[in-house]
């Protein structure tokens, strides 16, 4: 498929059953577009099969919940969805977005008790995420939003509203000719990217922030764990800014990035190494297994 998101041939699914990919349109006073009631999870397929995909449904009604939506689907049942999305579209290697909102109902305001909770799941192909970075490496602006302290949202669900910063951030990282920013957190500490976790090497050992106030990505925790099965020590602490001149390699994770190399952020460079180049290759493998 190619063109416009909103203009393409397939199908989608949507509240309980499969509809045209045009067709698939919600009213312009629903909820989720007025106050960000909306939560969604990114995920990739691989061969016919999507990688931790019941982690990704449990993680989806999690933040349903933190955000004080219940979405009245069963994991089985978004399961269901996602593959049979798969299938009348015939893809086998995809990206797979599901998608929970307050749709249109009796409210109109910040209160939306009485509108229903919808649900969709669209699925595509989609090559790499950073296009050539994965050889090159990915160049970083460094972001003047940062991420909010936890007394201000819920920063463990995976909802829309927390990614407003991340688009104003990306777009002026992309006015820069970079492919995405470093986000700094609320204390000052190193974050991640816009959409992205992010690790650091040196001296052989492994750093990344400590995920206390963004979300601890799927791809992040399986990274860390291949890590510790080949006895490479991780620090998962806090970072300070001035720490990035003495790191030698740096990589993003997440399910669109999967591991993407990182040559540059801001005025630091970064040498796309052999610890970074082996990581990218295992994931590369543990994902098609």
């Amino acid at each position: 498929m190619a063109g416009a998101y909103d203009d393409r041939d397939g199908k989608i699914w949507m509240d309980g059953k499969l509809v045209d990919w045009r067709g698939a349109n919600v009213h312009i006073l629903t909820h989720a577009m007025h106050y960000a009631s909306s939560v969604f999870e990114g995920e990739r397929a691989y061969n016919g099969t999507i990688f931790e995909s019941r982690r990704h449904s449990e993680r989806l009604l999690k933040s349903g919940e933190m955000i004080d939506m219940p979405i009245p689907y069963t994991i089985d049942e978004i399961e269901a969805a996602k593959y049979a999305v798969m299938e009348a579209n015939g893809l086998t290697d995809a990206y797979v977005r599901a998608l929970a909102w307050r749709g249109a109902g009796d409210d109109m305001g910040v209160s939306s008790k009485r509108n229903p909770v919808r649900m969709a799941v669209a699925a595509w192909s989609w090559g790499n995420y950073y296009g050539d970075a994965k050889t090159k490496g990915a160049k970083l602006d460094i972001a003047k939003w940062r991420r909010p302290t936890p007394e201000t949202a819920p920063y463990q669900a995976k909802a829309a509203g927390l990614y407003m910063i991340a688009t104003m951030s990306k777009h002026a990282a992309e006015a820069k000719g970079c492919s995405d920013a470093m986000m700094f957190d609320y204390r000052g500490y190193v974050a991640e990217a816009t959409g992205a976790n992010i690790f650091f090497v040196k001296d052989g050992e492994v750093h990344t922030p400590l995920a206390d106030c963004f979300l601890n990505g799927i791809t992040r925790q399986t990274v860390i764990g291949m890590l510790k099965e080949r006895n490479i020590p991780v620090h998962e602490r806090h970072i300070m800014p001035a720490e990035l001149e003495g790191f030698e390699q740096c990589w993003l994770t997440g399910t669109a990035a999967e591991v993407t190399p990182v040559g540059q952020i801001g005025d630091y460079t970064f040498e796309v190494g052999s610890l970074t180049r082996h990581m990218s290759e295992a994931y590369e493998a543990r994902v098609r297994a």
